[in-house]
Order: structure tokens, then C-alpha cells, then sequence
């Protein structure tokens, strides 16, 4: 047995046939036949469940009544002088939208709307603002 394997012309009575193509199944393009061997993830979406539970999120901070009212106060002035366009930073809480908490985030520009009934700041940056979310002003 050990001489069939260093036999070099073993072969040489299938070399020169023709390869088979079936009549029935149309040929596989190289695209497919490759997709046969791609990396298979049984637990589809699962590295995206522990990636997002591990993210942090902030909890929103409660400002009490004195607090609220100075932030009022500012707001109040800045709709008084919007044509004057201070430049102005806000920090606001903008809730998580997957879960619990959220992140504190600070723009900083020139307001551009105050818009009293949805209670809503547009920046000059295109950013809006949940009034209720704003826990700091200050003119820059």
C-alpha cells in the first residue's frame, strides 16, 4: 500500500476527462459557494445584548425649587434679548432611549427659538432642547 501513494501517475486515467455539469441544477456562482463557508453566529445578536448592557448611563438629577427657578430666570432673560444672540452653554439630560438613565450632554452657542408651547430651545447648531431637561445655563 505504501508504493500506491508514491505512485505519480495514479491518476493519469481521470485527469484528461471532462468535469461534469448536472443538466438539471443551474452552476453556483463563486459568491454562493463561498457563503457556504462563512463564520456562523449561533447566538445572533447576542455580543449586542451584553455591549449594550454594559453601557452606563446617568442618572437624572432632581433640582430642587431654587434651582428651577434661577434656570427659569435665565431662560426668561435669554427669550428677552434673542436678537442680541448671547452665546450661551446648556447642559441637559437626554434620557436613554434603551433603558433606565441617560447622558448629560452641554451645547453651547447662540439661541435661535424659544418655543413656549412644546417648551423647547432651538440652538443655532439645529439642537433641541427639552426645557425641563436643562439643569444649567450660563452665558459664555
Amino acid at each position: 500500500m505504501s508504493g500506491y501513494y508514491k505512485d505519480e501517475h495514479r491518476y493519469d486515467d481521470i485527469m484528461d476527462l471532462p468535469h461534469h455539469q448536472s443538466k438539471e441544477q443551474t452552476h453556483m456562482s463563486l459568491h454562493d459557494r463561498a457563503a457556504q463557508f462563512a463564520p456562523f453566529a449561533a447566538l445572533a445578536g447576542h455580543e449586542e445584548a451584553i455591549e449594550e448592557t454594559a453601557r452606563l448611563t446617568d442618572e437624572k438629577i432632581m433640582l430642587d425649587e431654587t434651582a428651577i427657578e434661577k434656570i427659569n430666570e435665565k431662560l426668561y432673560d435669554i427669550s428677552q434679548h434673542l436678537s442680541e444672540k448671547r452665546n450661551v452653554s446648556i447642559t441637559y439630560f437626554r434620557p436613554d432611549t434603551q433603558k433606565c438613565g441617560g447622558a448629560y450632554l452641554t451645547d453651547v452657542g447662540t439661541v435661535k427659538k424659544m418655543d413656549e408651547v412644546e417648551k423647547v430651545i432651538l440652538m443655532d447648531s439645529g439642537m433641541k432642547i427639552a426645557m425641563e431637561q436643562i439643569i444649567e445655563i450660563e452665558e459664555v
